[in-house]
């Protein structure tokens, strides 16, 4: 199952809607003879390509996949039927699936007399599937919050000057993340201020993810910036309120929505729920916030982080704008506390990884040989 979880990890970035899964298949020596992973949305599912790597070596054999094999035919037929006709004896799953159109396939082989059970490694195979299945329960994308400062948090100096307070191997950590990622998001701030790219750069055959900058007076964003230059797609989010005249300079160059600001007060910033059901319906699944500040203040003060990522120099700067910026929060009591759940060096830098102590998104009991209830109300797209 472990080599299932890290087969499914290769499709990160380029499968949505879908999620990713990995899958194994064993011969009745217990003997690897198959293994697969979803690579793109419409493409051939994990179990199909495993199946077809171990051939009639799979009959009478196990197959270990990290969700539970779908039981609907989208653009492709269901994974249950084509582990029932290659006569895989049991199967395995780690983690059920919630929608209610593709789920129960567990059920479905049970009944065509194949041994089957869930849960292994449940844990593990929801990490990797995170941005999916908050998708699936929430109903908008998964929310990884990325920045990066020195300890004292700062993320520039008094000067504004930024570049570079982290190493080149943290810019480039980066890098993955945003392959991994359907959607970049930074906010007006940082589109003037460093004129950001946003497309992924050194990772080979990565899908390049939509580049979303939250400008709300489209003013930000002018002709000749870095975002607009064609080597990735482009959202320009901007308010409803704007004369059609404000993002003429963006016609050709950037596709625009407009959005309802926060508290319908004018001046204010874009609604977050708003910005992100219409990522949602652009089928992101997974967005990192890049920045700034005042844009990650308003995602914590919507409780719409799902996961934090600090790169954390080994400098002090003293004074500089903070990682973060107002967030609601007026007292101790109301933190947004965080459970630190990796810390690992990168070059002389620190990674810190942390999600929410009471998780949005909890992990799903499954009982082992049925499809468990699901609590699922949004149906993703077909396969």
């Amino acid at each position: 199952m472990r080599r299932a979880v890290a087969l499914s990890a290769r499709g990160l970035g380029s499968t949505s809607p879908n999620p990713v899964v990995g899958c194994v298949v064993l011969d009745a020596a217990g003997r690897t003879v198959g293994e697969g992973w979803h690579r793109r949305a419409g493409g051939p599912h994990a179990e199909v390509h495993a199946l077809a790597e171990a051939g009639e070596a799979a009959r009478g054999g196990t197959a270990v996949v990290t969700l539970e094999p779908c039981d609907h035919t989208g653009r492709t037929g269901p994974c249950s039927r084509a582990l029932i006709d290659a006569g895989i004896a049991r199967v395995v799953y780690a983690v059920a699936d919630p929608t209610p159109a593709a789920r129960g396939g567990a059920d479905t082989l049970a009944a065509a007399g194949i041994d089957t059970e869930g849960g292994l490694l449940a844990e593990e195979a929801a990490e990797v599937n995170a941005p999916w299945l908050a998708s699936v329960r929430l109903g908008r994308p998964y929310v990884r919050w990325k920045y990066a400062a020195t300890l004292d948090g700062r993320t520039a100096a008094a000067d504004g000057t930024s570049r570079w307070i982290t190493s080149g191997a943290a810019r480039a950590d980066v890098h993955r993340l945003r392959a991994e990622a359907d959607a970049v998001l930074v906010g007006s701030g940082t589109a003037r201020a460093d004129d950001p790219h946003l497309a992924v750069r050194g990772a080979p055959g990565a899908v390049q993810p939509l580049r979303v900058v939250a400008d709300t007076e489209a003013r930000a964003v002018r002709p000749g910036a870095r975002v607009l230059d064609g080597q990735a797609p482009t959202l320009v989010a901007v308010a409803d309120d704007l004369p059609d005249a404000a993002t003429a300079h963006l016609d050709g160059h950037a596709e625009v929505v407009r959005l309802p600001r926060a508290g319908d007060g004018y001046g204010r910033g874009l609604d977050v729920a708003a910005l992100l059901t219409a990522l949602h319906d652009r089928d992101v699944r997974s967005v990192l916030l890049e920045g700034g500040a005042t844009l990650a203040g308003a995602f914590v003060a919507a409780r719409a982080v799902d996961r934090v990522t600090a790169y954390l120099a080994p400098a002090l700067l003293g004074a500089g704008p903070a990682a973060l910026a107002d967030a609601g929060i007026a007292t101790v009591a109301d933190a947004l506390r965080l459970t630190v759940t990796a810390v690992e060096r990168i070059g002389p830098d620190l990674r810190v990884d942390a999600i929410p102590a009471i998780p949005v998104v909890p992990v799903v009991p499954v009982v082992p040989g049925t499809s468990a209830p699901a609590p699922a109300v949004h149906e993703p797209k077909e396969f």
